[in-house]
């Protein structure tokens, strides 16, 4: 067991945010013995999934025999593709007699919005440590979050099996940063368990792990049940939305006091407002991977349901005689922006794919997304440069661009920008802690890199040859700084990095070091003038791709612009030679992603974004460069 804290201080948060009426002296708070609702949080790539994944296995929810994917939480094609979670999602099983609701979450900065608005739904959490890593950026966060609402912890040191484990160096980092974020007394004395997620097993002790998660589901059922209000009224906070395509839009959350039943009439309400009367259709409880059917559900049941018309996450809903809105959602502010623009390029709608072109379709699919994506801003009063639409990272909004072009959208996205604010009169923008781990011999090579972007080391350590580099770093030295320490480390660093505060601004930082090739016509790509172009840099594009005057077809080897000719034809002496000539000589052209193009953008230039392409383009697209 960890030592104890010497200092606590009372618990910040109230389970219910309500009005007290003369009705509320009888009414009693106990706690359901029979379920328990629980999050898995931690850092990315500490294997909060693959844990999920084994719980899963352990409590049969698959039938013997059957092929299982990996990672069979993350279902999403982005959240496979990257390898990490993006959305929050809700299972249950049962062990013991016991209902188990887990809540797997993202462990990514970026979508930290998923995190805080889901703790509303739970009353323990699984904090899972890398049993090599230790606590990184984002085992703060999501740890901060759990502990201001009053959760406890079990503390799951995972990947134990691994030969360059220290589990009880790891206990002891955990447990000082239980302290430093103000743990009471209670939360600091966290159950703790060792586990290979990957193998299925866990136990009491690092070296004494049982081939099973029988001990990790026996640590769960010590996290303490959902606290009820008997006698209390209707009243339950809405924290996720999922669709049905037959049923239409489902409201999830957990049932904080009264009973819900289907038909039931209800108020769907914020503080301030009058109750909007609604009926409920179909309800649901979780059970293992899909949803059951339900006529009632009960105080501490995380239910989803159909019928609701109009309705977003921090809604609560209410008994229509005595209504009791809880508090809204509070997330943490953006502090990364773009700009979302119609398409407006010489190729548009010339994608087969394309469904939605116009501005209406745009706005529609943003205020869409504002329902469920609680961190997500948008600027809808800006319509003359476009929507600006504002995230808690560049990822949390590369992701939305992505899943945006996957549904038929074309757009034009500005470059990303930082959200600035004045703090006593003084300019700030916001700053992350960033950590990166390389071997000794690329350090140098490592804090070059970091010193031009004007972050500020703090701390640094090193164990077993590989160096830990703590700094603090302007956010927008951020975009773009992961290829570079990865060309700086060969490919050897491990970056990790969480918003930290606004500080003061850090000034001009270094420009890209190359300009762009611009195309200086409409046209076709060819062969002839991919090969001219290439003895000036990097080549983006290949014969046969529509290219338009004022779009980036490279990366020029200078740092100015130089406009090229990519669409020149080549006079031909014979047609014999012209067939066997045409592609001699052409260099593989450098893949563009939807991040590195996002990362590679200047203020003055733009990304046009369709179902198949990916185009860089100068937003003046008669801007004069160097000619070739």
């Amino acid at each position: 067991m960890p030592r104890r804290s010497r200092m606590s201080r009372p618990v910040l948060t109230e389970l219910f945010q309500q009005t007290a009426t003369a009705e509320e002296t009888a009414e009693k708070q106990t706690r359901r013995d029979d379920i328990r609702n629980i999050a898995i949080i931690a850092h990315v790539d500490h294997g909060k999934t693959t844990l999920v994944d084994a719980m899963l296995k352990e409590a049969h929810v698959f039938r013997d025999g059957a092929v299982v994917q990996d990672r069979v939480m993350d279902s999403n094609d982005q959240e496979r593709e990257r390898g990490i979670t993006i959305l929050a999602k809700n299972t249950a099983i049962d062990f013991e007699g016991t209902k188990i609701n887990i809540v797997d979450t993202p462990g990514h900065a970026d979508f930290g919005g998923e995190v805080e608005r889901i703790m509303n739904m739970v009353d323990g959490v699984l904090l899972v440590v890398d049993a090599n890593e230790g606590p990184k950026p984002q085992t703060r966060f999501v740890l901060k979050k759990a502990l201001e609402l009053g959760n406890k912890a079990v503390v799951v040191i995972n990947k134990v099996d691994r030969p360059n484990a220290r589990p009880d160096e790891v206990v002891d980092k955990t447990f000082d940063l239980f302290l430093e974020l103000g743990a009471t007394d209670d939360q600091a004395n966290f159950e703790i368990i060792y586990a290979s997620g990957l193998l299925g097993q866990s136990g009491n002790e690092p070296d004494q792990l049982e081939t099973s998660m029988t001990p990790l589901f026996k640590k769960v059922l010590q996290l303490p049940g959902p606290v009820i209000t008997e006698g209390a009224p209707l009243q339950m906070m809405i924290t996720n939305i999922d669709f049905d395509q037959y049923k239409g839009r489902l409201a999830i959350g957990r049932l904080g006091a009264g009973t819900l039943e289907k038909g039931m009439q209800v108020g769907v309400m914020r503080p301030g407002e009058e109750p909007r009367r609604n009926t409920i259709g179909e309800l649901f409880v979780f059970d293992n991977l899909g949803k059951k059917p339900v006529d009632k559900a009960v105080p501490g049941d995380v239910v989803c349901f159909s019928g609701l018309k109009e309705f977003t996450i921090g809604d609560t809903v209410v008994d229509l005689n005595n209504p009791r809105p809880l508090e809204p959602i509070k997330v943490e502010d953006p502090t990364v922006r773009m700009t979302f623009k119609v398409n407006t390029s010489p190729l548009l709608g010339k994608d087969p794919d394309s469904k939605f072109l116009t501005i209406n379709q745009l706005r529609d699919r943003l205020e869409k997304e504002l329902d469920r994506n609680v961190a997500l801003k948008v600027d809808f009063d800006s319509e003359g440069e476009g929507y600006i639409v504002s995230g808690r990272g560049q990822m949390h909004l590369t992701v939305l661009v992505e899943n945006m072009r996957r549904e038929g959208y074309e757009l034009m996205v500005g470059p990303p920008s930082v959200i600035e604010k004045k703090i006593d009169g003084v300019k700030c923008e916001p700053w992350e802690a960033l950590e990166v781990t390389v071997p000794e011999e690329h350090m140098g090579a490592v804090i070059e890199v970091l010193s031009a972007r004007k972050a500020e080391m703090s701390n640094m350590e090193t164990l077993n040859g590989q160096t830990t580099l703590f700094y603090l770093i302007p956010t927008r030295a951020t975009i773009g700084l992961r290829s570079q320490l990865l060309t700086a480390s060969k490919g050897f660093a491990v970056i990790d990095s969480t918003f930290d505060s606004y500080r003061p601004s850090a000034g001009v930082i270094q420009p890209r070091e190359r300009g762009s090739l611009i195309a200086t016509a409409d046209g076709t790509c060819t062969g002839e003038g991919v090969k001219n172009a290439q003895e000036r840099g990097d080549i983006f594009v290949s014969p046969g791709d529509k290219i338009y005057r004022g779009m980036i077809v490279g990366i020029n080897s200078r740092n100015d612009d130089l406009r090229v000719n990519i669409c020149k034809e080549k006079r031909l002496t014979n047609m014999r030679s012209a067939t066997k000539e045409a592609y001699e000589g052409i260099a593989t052209p450098l893949e563009l992603t939807l991040d590195s193009a996002v990362e590679y953008i200047d203020p003055d230039e733009i990304l046009e974004v369709t179902p198949n392409s990916i185009r860089m383009l100068k937003k003046n697209r008669e801007s004069k460069g160097r000619g070739m």
